[in-house]
């Protein structure tokens, strides 16, 4: 399957694409329930397989290890993969979108942050001079074969983020992102520099931006909303909150019977669906 192809006829066709942050398996299962594609955030990867938050401690081997084991549960969603700034040099940019393409990767997300890095909807972003990130750029869009890929500038400054997306825009890059967009006006300004390139936004709960529906991004042109930490975050509150009423009860489980709770039987067939879309008839439950 041409996976780059199929999420850019995707991206072309009417409305806006949603793919929403996973961290993990377990989280990418739940997400494939409801949505069609996924977004390897940066930001969920760190928290969820470091523990440290986003600014720059991610091995792209943990990463391209990581897009394999989705793939290979799941063959037929779009999964596009937050590189940051392709591990800082060209050629392991370069090499990483190899093994990503070769993993079944749909698309990757390359900023043009400089050392050290931050969450794009963080304080004190450090940007390349533009001239050295097109250099990167153009090499990792020499090197894709099928593969998207999103030209994303953390520039803050007003007039800088103008001309870094318009040049950003005149590239092959398949999509344009400016990360930290800070009101609908803005994504309307960026539209008009970028001309029909098509235009992904950034949403992140507590970030700069505001919360905008589908909707409302459709009517401002934009092709394709990524939701990095949805998961990560629900997780949160729901780990905290099972955690403090396990304790209140002296250590007693809920019962697993009542509405809306999980079980270990509920938890394996939603596992088993990981194995069974390789397949031609459904596989047979696991007996509990």
């Amino acid at each position: 399957m041409r996976y780059g192809h199929a999420l850019r006829e995707e991206v072309r066709s009417p409305g806006t694409t949603p793919l929403i942050g996973i961290y993990d398996m377990y989280s990418a299962s739940l997400a494939a329930r409801h949505y069609d594609g996924f977004f390897v955030s940066g930001f969920g990867f760190a928290a969820s397989y470091y523990g440290l938050p986003d600014i720059g401690f991610i091995a792209w081997p943990d990463m391209v290890a990581f897009a394999e084991r989705l793939r290979l549960a799941f063959p037929s969603h779009h999964l596009l993969v937050d590189i940051d700034d392709g591990y800082v040099d060209p050629e392991v940019a370069c090499h990483v979108v190899r093994r990503l393409e070769l993993s079944g990767a749909s698309g990757v997300v390359l900023e043009d942050q400089k050392r050290p890095r931050r969450c794009g909807h963080a304080e004190g972003k450090l940007v390349l001079p533009l001239e050295e990130y097109l250099e990167k750029l153009q090499l990792v869009l020499d090197t894709r074969r099928d593969l998207v890929v999103v030209a994303r500038t953390d520039a803050t400054e007003e007039a800088e983020i103008l001309r870094r997306a318009r040049a950003l825009a005149e590239t092959d890059a398949d999509i344009v992102l400016v990360d930290g967009v800070r009101s609908a006006e803005w994504i309307s300004r960026i539209r008009k520099v970028i001309g029909d390139k098509p235009l992904l936004f950034n949403q992140i709960a507590g970030g700069r931006s505001p919360r905008l529906s589908l909707s409302e991004l459709r009517d401002l042109t934009c092709q394709v909303a990524i939701y990095s930490t949805p998961c990560l975050f629900a997780a949160h509150s729901a780990i905290e909150a099972a955690l403090r009423e396990l304790k209140a009860s002296d250590g007693r489980l809920p019962d697993a019977g009542a509405p809306g709770a999980v079980g270990v039987r509920a938890a394996t067939e939603l596992l088993e669906k990981n194995i069974s879309r390789h397949h031609s008839r459904p596989a047979q439950p696991a007996s509990l």
